[in-house]
């Protein structure tokens, strides 16, 4: 492959993980305000699999990933903040990261802080991120604060877990299997459910004595909407953030009366890191608490490139346990 070529993967049609394919591309040289990156770590994340789905609406064809670390090996015209052998590392919005090589807009692009490796940076940006804004900026945890997490062993979930101790919440979390159980108690939740084995929210209100939680993160959608709705307390708060079983529909809003005058938010992360300066400081806050320990990343995966398709059959079937990254 010559110096100049790229390994992607892309999609021409909406469907399940059979719908990606692999192609090598020559890329031209980069553009005004781009940059040229080789990619030496690549996240996998639930939202690439909604990208995939056309749960979330895409223009087709397209690439797929939106993080990825790497190497710049070219700078467009008017790109003064990286310059070439510069580690950088990258959460979107733009997609494309599944490629061994691309050009990015300098704009997407933060520069990977020494004392972070490419496969951390590709493992944790995203949902370090993600939880960053959805404990800190949407939910307002507070010390003390009983919090429910759903899927609190899968990669953003067991970061909830260990950023919400951190901050002094009590942690309840919720996971499919006695493996996944132990990985959670690692992470810090004070108590761990198994779906299947116990029903939630009478058990949530049973550990919370009576009251409920304040807030609920559920990364999981249609199967664990109700349990969410019967575990929050009175004027608490519900953080649907993903569709993992399939997404919430028909949600009645009587309902939220009913049980105490819930609130509900759907929030989307380029919402709370619209601006430069929310997304300085938010990508600040989450490398300063890897960096004080406050927070680990588990790879629990690792596959090649091509192996993309088993990579999202894989996620999509829950088997995967923490962060997984693609490597070329």
């Amino acid at each position: 492959m010559s110096a100049d070529t790229a390994r992607r993967a892309v999609i021409r049609s909406f469907g399940g993980p059979e719908v990606i394919e692999l192609e090598d591309v020559a890329l031209a040289p980069p553009s005004p305000g781009e940059v040229r990156m080789r990619s030496t770590a690549i996240g996998l994340n639930f939202i690439d699999t909604y990208h995939r789905s056309g749960l979330y609406p895409i223009e087709l064809p397209s690439g797929l990933g939106v993080e990825g670390a790497g190497v710049v090996e070219a700078v467009g015209d008017g790109v003064t903040d990286f310059a070439v052998g510069d580690r950088v590392c990258t959460f979107g919005p733009e997609r494309g990261s599944y490629a061994s090589l691309r050009n990015i807009s300098a704009v997407a692009l933060l520069k990977t802080p020494d004392n972070v490796s490419d496969a951390l940076a590709a493992a944790a940006l995203l949902k370090g991120c993600t939880v960053e804004f959805l404990v800190e900026r949407c939910a307002q945890v507070q010390p003390g604060d009983a919090v429910l997490v759903h899927a609190a062993a899968g990669g953003v979930g067991l970061m909830l877990v260990q950023w919400l101790k951190a901050i002094g919440a009590h942690v309840i979390g919720t996971v499919s299997t006695e493996e996944k159980a132990a990985l959670a108690r690692k992470a810090g939740a004070d108590h761990v459910l198994l779906y299947g084995e116990e029903d939630i929210a009478p058990k949530v209100r049973e550990l919370t004595g009576g009251k409920g939680v304040r807030v609920s993160f559920d990364g999981v959608g249609k199967d664990t909407w109700a349990s969410s709705l019967d575990s929050v307390g009175r004027r608490g708060l519900i953080v649907s953030y993903g569709n993992a079983s399939g997404p919430v529909t028909g949600v009645a809003l009587g309902q939220l009366a009913a049980k105490g005058s819930l609130f509900v938010t759907r929030p989307g992360l380029f919402d709370y890191y619209r601006s430069p300066a929310e997304r300085a400081a938010g990508c600040a806050r989450m490398f300063g608490m890897l960096a004080n320990g406050a927070i680990a990343v588990s790879i629990g995966q690792r596959y090649q490139l091509d192996d993309i398709v088993k990579a999202h059959q894989d996620l999509e079937a829950r088997k995967t346990t923490g962060s997984t990254i693609l490597t070329l």
